[in-house]
């Protein structure tokens, strides 16, 4: 009786132990997260708060240009006004000159809110200045200068930066460090931040073509980048589900392609030039893919013998596999197609795919059979990959475009031109990086954040934890590793969630892409974490929480 008893209590302790482990692993998810008010996300390289706290009036409050002064830098500033006060946006001014001064810093009439502001406990102005020439018609490169430096001291703000890129990722930072403290009242603390991006590509994919994604979620999703300090919007715009791109030089691609009916499942050639220009003045670059030869059957629908059909016995079996690469017609239609995507899409970078690639069909093909014999290539598919990879590459290089290729194509042996990008994408990434790297080859990084994979609770930590460095290799190979991109696959997405499902977990990606290499700890971003999601909330973005139980001062409303 005594050992039955004793037995028994064993059996509670561990059960009783087995519980509170249990429990002590989803507490900090149940107890609501303690959020920072007025840090700003990312990461600054260089960043010190104070404890003077100065005012904000909406109805007083001026940027002042004390530089070079552009279209871009005009729209920004409007642009952030209404961000920073965004309980007054109904009531902001109806003309930029009422928030913005573009005379000389010399000039007496800029002066003007000195002579009346004596209270050295309200912050009557930021002025701004970018050194170098602010070109309207500019667009962002992966060579942008986004460096900036932003002081806030008692009467005083100035935000400067070389470039136009530069200013508008400060012009961001400082509508973080402005907090609201009551209806209409805004305050920010004494601050000194010297910042620039650890990474030259930080991208967000997002895929249009498994789902189509309305315009106003791409733009959504271009707002939310530019919060986060994300410049490259990865359009992965067709793919073999659908085609959505109108092209106008071979109409039927859409016409064919696209989910039907295609007049409400296309992006139009207007479609593309609204998101170019919508991503530019923030400061976000747009490279489209179109990813071949795999993943292109919407292609064949609108453009006949473009693909290789399929053969049971050497006898068409009515399959269609990847492009066909063997016909001269093929580069025929693709040199078409580029030269018209060239004058399209504004960015120097064309996403040309090449991954998953499945050999059989082509294996099946007499007449792709009897080409490879012909030209020495065996049976060697890879070859026939290579030679059809450095026919596009070179149609892209005419145009003097430079391009990025999934890691396949190197995977399979295909020699391409030493200014080539490669994006990491599979398991095994330390030594794809480095295997990559050690060819010379310039890598991104997009194997740990697919964020379109989901779980329950807090995973934005294991997100936060990857870095695109970490690798066997020398710094020289590091330094070819120029960032990396978040990737939201379109299978169980769509307009109705991708907003929610990519932010804020996208924000972790954004930090480690942006912030020091020593900025790695999740634990220690919790708290700015649960800010920047109460703050995407606050701007009109249905971001998700990722902390567990909380709140938001301003909760999503989507009638708003």
């Amino acid at each position: 009786m005594a050992f039955t008893e004793n037995v028994a209590a064993s059996r509670f302790n561990l059960v009783y132990l087995a519980l509170t482990v249990l429990l002590l692993q989803y507490v900090p998810h149940c107890a609501s997260i303690t959020q920072t008010v007025g840090q700003p996300w990312p990461l600054p390289q260089s960043y010190k708060s104070g404890t003077n706290v100065q005012s904000l009036d909406a109805d007083t409050f001026l940027f002042r240009v004390v530089g070079n002064d552009c279209d871009l830098l005009r729209e920004a500033i409007v642009r952030y006004y209404k961000i920073i006060f965004r309980t007054a946006a109904d009531a902001a001014p109806s003309h930029e000159d009422e928030v913005l001064r573009f005379q000389p810093k010399s000039d007496p009439t800029v002066l003007e809110w000195d002579q009346y502001n004596t209270d050295e406990s309200v912050l009557g102005s930021l002025d701004v200045k970018v050194e170098d020439k602010c070109v309207d018609i500019g667009y962002p490169s992966l060579d942008m200068d986004e460096s900036y430096a932003l002081t806030v001291t008692t009467g005083s703000a100035t935000l400067v930066g070389k470039s136009i890129w530069g200013v508008m990722r400060g012009l961001e930072t400082f509508s973080q460090l402005v907090y609201e403290v009551g209806l209409g009242a805004y305050q920010v603390n004494d601050t000194e931040i010297q910042d620039f991006p650890r990474f030259a590509h930080r991208g967000v994919l997002l895929d249009t073509s498994r789902h189509y994604l309305s315009l106003r979620s791409i733009l959504q999703n271009l707002d939310a980048m530019a919060y986060n300090k994300m410049n490259v919007f990865h359009w992965h715009i067709v793919d073999e589900i659908s085609f959505p791109y109108e092209s106008r030089t071979f109409p039927q691609l859409n016409i064919q392609g696209a989910y039907q009916p295609a007049y409400t499942h296309t992006y139009t050639q207007e479609n593309v030039r609204t998101v170019i220009e919508y991503a530019r003045l923030r400061g976000i670059r747009v490279v489209p893919e179109f990813d071949t030869p795999g993943h292109s059957l919407s292609w064949g629908k609108g453009q006949p013998d473009l693909l290789t059909k399929c053969c049971t016995k050497g006898v068409f079996n009515g399959h269609y596999g990847p492009v066909d690469p063997t016909v001269n017609s093929t580069y025929t239609f693709l040199t078409g197609l580029v030269d018209e995507l060239s004058k399209v899409f504004a960015d120097h970078y064309f996403h040309l795919g090449g991954d998953e690639v499945s050999f059989g069909c082509w294996e099946s093909n007499p007449n792709i059979t009897q080409f490879m014999n012909k030209t020495g290539m065996g049976r060697n598919y890879a070859k026939l990959e290579e030679y059809y990879m450095q026919r596009l590459v070179d149609i892209v290089a005419k145009k003097n475009m430079g391009y990025i290729i999934w890691q396949e194509v190197i995977d399979n042996g295909v020699k391409v031109r030493p200014d080539t990008v490669v994006e990491v994408w599979r398991s095994g990434q330390e030594a794809e990086l480095a295997k990559v790297t050690n060819l010379g080859y310039r890598a991104i990084l997009s194997s740990c954040w697919y964020l379109n994979y989901i779980s329950y609770g807090s995973d934005w930590m294991t997100y936060y934890k990857c870095d695109p460095q970490r690798f066997n290799g020398t710094s020289q190979q590091k330094e070819l590793v120029i960032g990396g991109e978040l990737c939201m696959w379109g299978e169980y997405v769509d307009s109705t969630n991708v907003i929610s499902r990519t932010w804020p977990r996208g924000s972790a990606v954004a930090e480690r892409l942006w912030s020091a290499e020593e900025v790695k700890f999740p634990e220690a971003a919790e708290a700015r974490m649960e800010e920047q999601r109460c703050r995407l909330i606050g701007r009109g973005l249905p971001a998700e929480p990722v902390s567990g139980a909380g709140h938001c001062r301003h909760e999503y409303d989507p009638d708003q």
